[in-house]
């Protein structure tokens, strides 16, 4: 897909991964490029155009498709970790959350904007998804368990949204250099790298980036025996 001359949606684009995709859109010649966050003071370039939306809220999701109606690339970035719940202990509050934020989420803003991307030609639908897609951790169940669900939906959009002619990209990564990764010393990769790498599936037509070693050994392992 021509990234010049688009206009996004990047959900999150306040900070971290969402700012790092705005500002690589922007790089890469989109004339505008709406960042949603839950609160639009909080977005700071001027070269974004802030957007309220929080994706848990129906009436927010509504305004901001009939607002942003003229986009052509949506990038679902917005998440929430739920790290707090352990396999045996935590409350489960974190974790609905997560599910909430992470998969719900991203399917009301796909379902509100999925009409948008067809009447402007089809354009694409980005998920920031994770190495957590493919593994469980005892550590922390609920994310893991939010990741597998919004990657088993992603495959959903893109068999739902091919007859429109819109591109879907799953896009994995491990730890990320973020506020959100912060609690572990974990080799982590750059949030302009993960950016970097979705531009260039976008540019090329790919429906999945596996953004560091650690995504893409986990990756392959799905072939390999449940015991492996």
């Amino acid at each position: 897909m021509e990234i010049a001359g688009s206009t996004a949606l990047v959900t999150g684009a306040n900070r971290g991964i969402g700012y790092a995709f705005a500002r690589a859109l922007i790089a890469r010649g989109s004339v505008k490029v709406y960042a949603g966050v839950r609160d639009p003071a909080s977005v700071g370039d001027r070269d974004l155009s802030p957007l309220r939306l929080d994706v848990t809220v129906r009436e927010e999701i509504a305004a901001a498709a009939a607002a942003a109606d003229d986009v052509t690339i949506v990038i679902n970035n917005a998440g929430v970790g739920g790290f707090d719940t352990q396999l045996w202990t935590g409350s489960f509050d974190g974790a609905r959350e997560a599910m909430e934020v992470n998969y719900f989420g991203t399917w009301a803003v796909s379902r509100a904007f999925a009409p948008v991307l067809a009447r402007n030609g089809g354009g694409a639908l980005i998920n920031m998804l994770s190495a957590a897609s493919w593994a469980s951790w005892a550590d922390y169940p609920g994310y893991a368990a939010s990741k597998a669900a919004q990657w088993s939906l992603t495959g959903a959009l893109r068999e739902g949204l091919r007859e429109q002619g819109t591109l879907v990209i799953g896009v994995h990564a491990g730890f990320v250099e973020t506020d959100l990764s912060s609690f572990t010393g974990a080799p982590k990769i750059g949030a302009d790298d993960v950016a970097e790498q979705t531009m260039e599936a976008l540019a090329n037509d790919r429906v999945e980036v596996l953004a560091d070693e650690r995504t893409r050994q986990v990756r392959h392992a799905l072939s390999q025996p449940l015991e492996q």
